[in-house]
């Protein structure tokens, strides 16, 4: 007779096929109410014997769990956005761009762009261990518990799995549950959510778990992330995750040319109106994953993956008024207020409207009959006005020429389309943003200050600038609204713990303009402490890889200023870090300066990327092609012949990893 523990175990496994086999291959193998019986004899069982508790059992897909805070997790290996085109042309452009950088047939994996919530997932010896949002790409909130409830997530593998790896996908709600969804609400007096996309994207989001499992919401993968993973190409990933028990669509299809592509393109275009959830566009990804790897990523995006954008859809409406936003570089941005319209799924009031060079090419005014659309299906814009109704006392739009906030006369840099409230320290929406990116999660990652909150601090005069957060005490916040004692803690001790924050997310948080992530980590390096930089001429910050003479001339106008000097000089005083850390230092040489390396092929010591990092910790530059500024290009296992030609034609040396480090390293 067989054991308590072995009767819980098989159970547990039928049920986890019946499940896998109705929801990810949508073959039922079984009736409603034979599950609910076995499902039911498990739960008294696990009851009985608590001490065979495993947390990826079929019961739990209830839910019940209650998570009052998201824990924010780093992620394994970062999530990056995808580069978007709209047309034929555009989709040529990137073959061409790739096609200089990689040698050999290139095939391409197609798959539809579901438009859903991202979410990641990571698996350890074949079962499910977390799972986390996007975020920002770098690190996101753990939502495993709401995860655990959505029937197409396997808790357990099938078959043979990599002992532990990420995989990434959408979480998505299909029309038909959206609609059952939205009758219950109706039916029930309460107001229907808008579109299945930000309705999935909520639900992740919810406290109560078991409210999660309610919502039929679904889960498509499409890739595989981490090391050792056994694969050579994307869609023999989307193969293997297939057979490891993951819902992965079967629309996705491997081309040879970029005119098969379109013609995936062209199919789909149609025939997604038949889908059973939303798609916005397709996603065309490099086959090869040592292709991509030659490709590598810009700071941003993959270079081997592009997202094909469905056209979008317009609606036209009446444009109320316009109004004028002050960003926290004193950009002044027009916005559109429309007469509300649905669009793409949601109700759109507001546009942007970009530059006054922008109102004046389209000849925007108020009162006009405009188009709008979603840009790139996200940002709503207006892309013509219909003049036939055109009012006959319509007047020309003037644009502003002081600040809307503090009244101070705007000015225009000449070479640039927006205007500017030169009153830098005396506006308040420029003090509010430059303190909101000073905290934001890419900067100094401030746990326990919202946006909300800092803008209540600059109205009570608790602060002026960023600086000021250093002084804050539980004391002075208690009296803020909706601030209770904990809050008040929980935003001093997020302050404190931001001195930790290392040198070049520091000097993004500046937010001295031009400089954006991948700028502050080069002048960071380079040069080594906020003194240094200080110091620095135009002609010296242009002498930095990639530095020009837009962000040389930025970064000096942002020292010359006596009060940023102040409040760098006060920084410096609170104990934020404004240099190298000694360890990080202690790691880096000047010993590759001056040389331009390429790195190609396969290697046995290091991985490629872990080669770049040495050549970048050791003052060299890395390169993505052959040029006549490469000093030299190291050659790995597998390198293309067509890059080994074009070396030797520009008298490039070719060496090879062991030569590197002897010649360089050693």
């Amino acid at each position: 007779m067989s054991s308590i523990k072995e009767i819980i175990q098989n159970l547990r496994k039928e049920l986890s096929e019946h499940n896998y086999n109705y929801y990810v291959l949508d073959e039922a193998t079984i009736s409603d109410y034979e599950f609910d019986v076995k499902l039911k004899e498990l739960q008294a069982l696990e009851a009985q014997h608590p001490e065979f508790y495993d947390a990826n059992s079929p019961t739990l897909r209830v839910g019940g769990e209650v998570t009052k805070n998201f824990n924010t997790i780093v992620h394994n290996h970062r999530m990056y956005s995808l580069d978007n085109s709209y047309s034929l042309e555009d989709l040529k452009d990137w073959e061409a761009r790739i096609r200089k950088l990689i040698d050999g047939e290139i095939q391409y994996t197609c798959e539809l762009k579901y438009d859903g919530a991202s979410i990641s997932l990571t698996y350890e010896n074949g079962s499910l261990v977390r799972a986390v949002t996007r975020g920002d790409g770098f690190q996101g909130d753990e939502v495993t518990a709401n995860i655990k409830t959505i029937k197409t997530v396997p808790l357990k593998l099938k078959g043979e799995y990599p002992e532990k790896f990420d995989i990434r996908g959408e979480i998505i709600l299909p029309f038909d549950g959206f609609n059952k969804m939205n009758e219950e609400r109706v039916a029930n007096g309460e107001e229907p959510y808008r579109n299945p996309r930000n309705t999935a994207s909520g639900s992740l989001k919810l406290q109560d778990s078991a409210e999660v499992a309610k919502r039929p919401l679904e889960c498509l993968l499409y890739n595989l992330t981490g090391d050792n993973l056994g694969i050579e190409s994307q869609f023999n990933s989307l193969e293997k995750a297939r057979a490891m028990g993951f819902k992965v669509p079967e629309a996705a299809k491997l081309t040879n040319s970029i005119d098969e592509v379109f013609e995936f393109i062209n199919h789909w275009d149609k025939a997604r109106h038949d889908l059973p959830y939303e798609t916005d566009g397709v996603v065309v990804k490099v086959n090869s994953l040592f292709q991509q790897e030659e490709l590598g990523y810009t700071s941003k995006a993959p270079r081997w993956a592009m997202a094909y954008k469905f056209k979008a859809e317009q609606v036209s409406t009446k444009l109320n008024s316009i109004s004028y936003q002050v960003g926290r570089t004193g950009a002044i941005t027009p916005v559109a207020n429309l007469e509300p319209v649905e669009l793409a799924g949601t109700t759109v009031k507001r546009a942007s409207l970009h530059n006054a060079d922008q109102i004046e090419k389209l000849d925007i005014r108020v009162n006009d009959e405009v188009f709008v659309e979603k840009g790139g299906e996200i940002i709503p814009k207006i892309i013509a006005v219909d003049l036939s109704q055109r009012p006959q006392d319509s007047e020309a739009t003037e644009y502003i020429s002081k600040c809307p906030v503090c009244e101070t006369e705007l000015v225009r840099i000449e070479g640039e389309a927006k205007h500017y409230c030169p009153n830098y320290n005396g506006c308040d929406p420029q003090v509010i943003g430059r303190i909101q990116h000073y905290i934001s999660r890419k900067a100094m990652d401030i746990e326990g200050l919202g946006g909300e909150t800092v803008a209540l601090l600059v109205k009570e005069d608790l602060v002026s600038n960023y600086s000021d957060l250093y002084e804050l005490t539980v004391e002075q916040l208690l009296p803020l609204d909706r601030m209770a004692e904990k809050s008040a803690e929980n935003l001093v001790n997020g302050v404190e713990a931001s001195k930790k924050i290392p040198f070049e997310s520091v000097l993004f948080a500046l937010g001295i303009r031009f400089v954006g992530e991948t700028v502050a980590k080069k002048l960071a390096k380079h040069y080594k402490n906020i003194d240094a930089l200080a110091n620095a001429s135009i002609e010296d910050l242009e002498q930095v890889d990639e530095i020009g003479i837009k962000i040389a001339e930025s970064v000096v106008a942002f020292f010359a200023v006596e009060a940023n000097v102040k409040i760098i000089e006060r920084l410096k005083a609170f104990g934020v870090q404004l240099e190298i850390s000694a360890d990080v230092l202690a790691n880096q040489t000047n010993k590759l300066e001056g040389l331009t390396f390429v790195v190609s092929g396969v290697f046995e010591t290091v991985s490629r990327n872990e080669l770049k990092k040495l050549i970048e910790d050791n003052g060299g530059k890395n390169a993505s092609s052959i040029s006549s500024k490469t000093s030299y290009v190291i050659a790995g296992d597998k390198m293309g012949p067509s890059k080994k030609e074009k070396a030797e034609k520009l008298g490039v040396t070719l060496i090879s990893e062991k030569e590197f480090f002897d010649k360089f390293l050693i």
